[in-house]
């Protein structure tokens, strides 16, 4: 008897736990209503790629005298704050309208160290299919021939930063810098720029990480 109560109030503590389990709830990413974080959060990427493709979108230095598009080369996106995130975050929904634009190309053979473990965002396999040329288990007419890759033109670099400032005695404020810039690759000259910042105040005792 006195084992099968112990199992009843087993299953009875695990029936409570279950019960005190906070709900998960899917969010609805194109109408979140939900609070504001102190890190950085989908929402905030999806600001700041906002404001730059529109930056971008009004700029007459990607039109192309010769009416042709740019081809363009992601850069190094370096992350300047006190969060471990992946700056393709910020330049993936860029490339995308970059690319729906069809004003530019961009180029998976060269890339700027953008990932978290520091290695390159290039595609490999642009590489990797041209060492198929000394492998005599290929056919040599299949294989590419040396000097088809298309050099960059253009560059996209830039930089997120973080600042924590002292508001008052009890709050915060969190201030992310979201910079970008396109630059002429011949010249080295920059052609466009453009600056987003987001600013948030929250409890001293919030971690901004």
């Amino acid at each position: 008897m006195k084992k099968i109560m112990i199992t009843i109030s087993a299953l009875a503590l695990t029936a409570i736990m279950a019960g005190c389990e906070p709900k998960t709830v899917n969010v609805d990413t194109t109408n979140d209503t939900g609070k504001a974080v102190v890190a950085l959060d989908y929402r905030d990427f999806e600001r700041a790629a906002a404001v730059m493709i529109e930056s971008l979108s009004k700029s007459t230095q990607l039109n192309k005298p010769d009416g042709s598009r740019y081809v363009m080369a992601v850069s190094r996106i370096i992350n300047d704050t006190m969060q471990r995130i992946d700056t393709d975050q910020l330049t993936a929904k860029i490339e995308e309208e970059l690319l729906n634009s069809g004003r530019v190309v961009l180029t998976a053979a060269v890339r700027g160290t953008t990932n978290l473990d520091g290695s390159s965002g290039a595609d490999q396999m642009v590489m990797d299919v041209r060492e198929l040329r000394n492998n005599d288990e290929f056919n040599t007419d299949t294989t590419i021939a040396k000097g088809q890759l298309i050099a960059p033109e253009l560059s996209l670099s830039g930089k997120i930063l973080q600042r924590n400032i002292g508001y008052d005695k009890k709050t915060q404020q969190i201030e992310y810098y979201f910079q970008l810039k396109v630059a002429d690759l011949a010249s080295g000259l920059v052609i466009w720029q453009k600056e987003e910042v987001i600013a948030k105040r929250a409890s001293n005792k919030a971690a901004a990480w």
